[in-house]
């Protein structure tokens, strides 16, 4: 986008692929043992938090897709197979979201993942909570294998899923190990339903029905006593008395290594390859593992081993999953080299234009060159312009840091400009700078100088840092421009960008007017044509040149509606500053109403490419028009939540003085003033209690953050609910009012 890495002419879209299996409930296996005194219990539980929690191989999924399956369950079930590539958020939630529109709810806040620099706790998941809040239906969403998340970001916006969670959804988690959730308050609430190993563990009869379907004999009671009921025991045993059930019922060993050294070798030949060699692979299908192992006829194999139930379970359509446990006596069984299998794997996957598994495969074969080689050539087709931002970026932190050629460390600093990382923007680019060769190059730049600066200029340095930012992108042009080239067209916006919010208006106006007004606008791409034109738009209309900002604003117009009729907002970061823009013209001609409704949009607007000096300005006009149509109770909230904007976020030198100089106009004490007697209507949470009591310092919500070990924009989202349910709108007023009503 910005920078030139992708060239997205057409302002559409193009959908996330996800695995459509690990949304599929799991179909119950042949022969499987009903376990209906537990599936009563996942029937009836009506907490917003159920968990199932077990070492591994105790039948947590085939209990939970036993009961999923059941039509006693009347509820709709939306059910998630969680792996080790699902543990960042976009990519976790859009599983997530997909899985509940499935089951009945709108797209709205799938699309919303699209905003790529908006964390879901602060779009997705509120607009998710809103949906659920007006329905009448119900919902359980599972997440099984929970425990492969370990994404502090996505436990937090569970969290918050769970403490608003209404009526209409309930969510069951599934894993080995508690997820890092406030149980304790769950259950002292009543709000936890608990299945742990305990009540997992096979009854007697159980066990013996079991091993009876499985082998067709009496369970010995040695078999039961070793394995406590442990489902994966009593399995593996029961296949390993197919073969000799008196030494089975006898052995001591440990039953995987038993199954590694007698029951593998007794099977067909086919089976133990393909079962031995595809040990490697997470999921299996035919044409993936005919590809990865480099034979022909693996669909056929697989059929007849979940026909003959040899631990590999049928996922739904064409794909398999062998149990993790016997992958690991499979593993060490095996001689042959996994690095080769991932890496045909990797090649399949290609193919199959699944570029993210690809580039897996290749890393966890250890093909970390190659893997990146993959991540720059298809960064501006395949996974930028797709919204996998976040999948990208994960995917290039597990590379080693000394293999990350300058070409994918600039590309990742772009990736982590638009999820809104400065930090990381700015390490990948220090690890460009480091990693540059004289022929290092940029495609469509002249110079990767240019490149690295301009990116830089524009997302690595604070908007109270606009004078050096002026500087690196005047350099940029020098860079990019030598020898009379016009160079990339987007490096004359970037400094148009960076003097305006240095306030130096008059110049980055007549740059940006040059460019407007040139015919080289005609090959620009949609989102520099909105960036120049409502950047453009903002300042003529703050220097009072009227006419030529109407003009611009007519000009852009149809581009504008283009994007918000197709829903794309996320994709037009200079959609806000035109909208503020067109908002503040109609108050100046005296159409108050429709300035405030279209500003209180261009508020949202500016929260999804988070710069706090344009969220600032849109908050500012809109004090001024709810003053205008006499609302000053309005406008007072929109002066206190630019004060909260100044306090924790760097603006501009001139932004902050129009701040002050609007709060000094409405009065300082008026605007930041709260008079609230009675009761609470909603109870706080806990968390929004442990909040609020930091409130009442004069740490920044970022500071909170950090001490609450929160991320900000969880701390931000649990704000916005405690100050709805006080009735406020700023940090002083929560603080005045919670003192009024004993809460601190």
């Amino acid at each position: 986008m910005y920078p030139g890495w992708v060239s997205c002419e057409n302002p559409g879209v193009t959908a996330r692929p996800l695995l459509t299996v690990k949304q599929v409930i799991p179909p119950v296996r042949a022969g499987a043992v009903g376990r209906e005194r537990l599936a009563g219990q996942l029937r009836r539980a009506d907490t917003p938090l159920t968990v199932v929690v077990a070492p591994a191989g105790w039948g947590k999924t085939s209990l939970l897709s036993g009961w999923a399956n059941d039509p006693a369950e009347k509820r709709r079930i939306a059910w998630v197979s969680l792996d080790e590539s699902d543990d960042e958020p976009v990519r976790f939630w859009s599983y997530v979201l997909t899985a509940l529109h499935g089951a009945g709810l709108s797209d709205e806040p799938l699309r919303a993942l699209d905003a790529a620099e908006v964390p879901p706790i602060d779009l997705a998941v509120p607009l998710l909570l809103n949906e659920l809040a007006s329905m009448t239906g119900r919902i359980v969403l599972v997440l099984d294998d929970y425990h492969l998340i370990t994404d502090p970001r996505i436990h937090e916006a569970i969290e918050f899923l769970v403490a608003y969670l209404p009526p209409a959804l309930r969510l069951t988690v599934a894993g080995r190990a508690d997820p890092p959730l406030p149980l304790a308050r769950l259950r002292a609430r009543g709000d936890l339903t608990e299945l742990r190993a305990a009540q997992l563990r096979f009854s007697r009869g159980e066990a013996a029905e079991l091993v009876s379907a499985m082998a067709g004999v009496e369970l010995p009671d040695a078999v039961f006593d070793r394995t406590e009921g442990w489902a994966a025991g009593l399995q593996l045993a029961a296949l390993a008395m197919r073969t000799d059930s008196a030494r089975v019922g006898a052995d001591g060993r440990h039953l995987l290594d038993y199954f590694a050294a007698e029951v593998l070798p007794g099977l067909a030949p086919a089976h133990r390859e393909l079962l031995v060699r595809a040990a490697p692979l997470e999921l299996l299908s035919g044409p993936l593992c005919d590809a990865a192992l480099d034979v022909t006829g693996s669909a056929r194999v697989l059929d007849e081993l979940v026909r003959a139930d040899l631990f590999v379970a049928a996922l739904g359509g064409e794909w398999f999953r062998c149990h993790r446990l016997l992958r690991d006596a499979l593993l060490r069984s095996s001689d042959s080299d996994p690095a080769e299998v991932l890496e045909r794997a990797a090649g399949w996957f290609e193919a199959q234009d699944r570029i993210d598994d690809a580039v897996d495969h290749l890393q966890r074969a250890g093909r970390f060159d190659a893997a990146g080689s993959l991540m720059v050539r298809h960064a501006e087709s395949w996974f930028l312009p797709r919204g996998a931002v976040a999948v990208y970026l994960r995917l290039g932190a597990q590379l080693p840091v000394a293999g990350v050629s300058a070409e994918l460390a600039m590309s990742l600093a772009y990736a982590a400009a638009l999820r809104g990382d400065r930090p990381e923007v700015n390490r990948w680019l220090d690890i460009a700078e480091d990693h540059a060769r004289p022929d290092t190059a940029i495609a469509g730049w002249n110079s990767f100088r240019a490149a690295l600066l301009s990116v830089r200029a524009t997302f690595g340095l604070s908007d109270l840092d606009a004078a050096r930012s002026v500087e690196l992108a005047t350099e940029a042009i020098a860079l990019e421009t030598a020898g009379g080239s016009r160079g990339h067209p987007s490096v004359r916006p970037a400094l148009g960008a960076a003097l305006g919010r240095d306030g130096r208006f008059s110049d980055a106006s007549d740059l940006l007017m040059s460019l407007w007004t040139s015919r080289e606008r005609d090959s620009w791409p949609f989102w520099i044509v909105l960036q120049v034109g409502g950047t453009l738009a903002f300042m003529l209309n703050h220097l009072g040149r009227d006419a030529e900002c109407d003009l611009v604003l007519r000009e852009v117009a149809p581009i504008a509606a283009e994007i918000e009729e197709g829903r794309r907002e996320a994709s037009a970061p200079g959609l806000a500053g035109m909208r503020i823009t067109q908002a503040r013209r109609r108050y100046q001609r005296g159409d108050v109403d429709a300035a405030a409704v279209l500003l209180h949009h261009a508020v949202d607007l500016a929260a999804l490419h988070p710069r706090p000096t344009m969220t600032l300005m849109a908050l500012l006009y809109l004090a001024d028009a709810e003053l205008a149509r006499g609302d000053r109770a309005a406008a007072r909230v929109a002066l206190a939540r630019a004060r909260e904007v100044v306090e924790d976020e760097p603006v501009s030198v001139y932004a902050r003085r129009l701040l002050e100089e609007s709060e000094n106009r409405m009065g300082r004490g008026a605007a930041r003033a709260a008079n609230r007697t009675g009761a609470l209507a909603e109870e706080l949470t806990d968390r929004e209690l442990s909040i609020l009591r930091a409130l009442q310092g004069t740490a920044s919500q970022r500071e909170i953050g950090a001490a609450l070990f929160l991320s900000i924009n969880t701390v931000k989202a649990y704000t916005k609910s405690l100050y709805r349910k006080l009735g406020v709108a700023s940090r002083q007023e929560a603080v005045a009012t919670a003192r009024q009503l004993g809460l601190i």
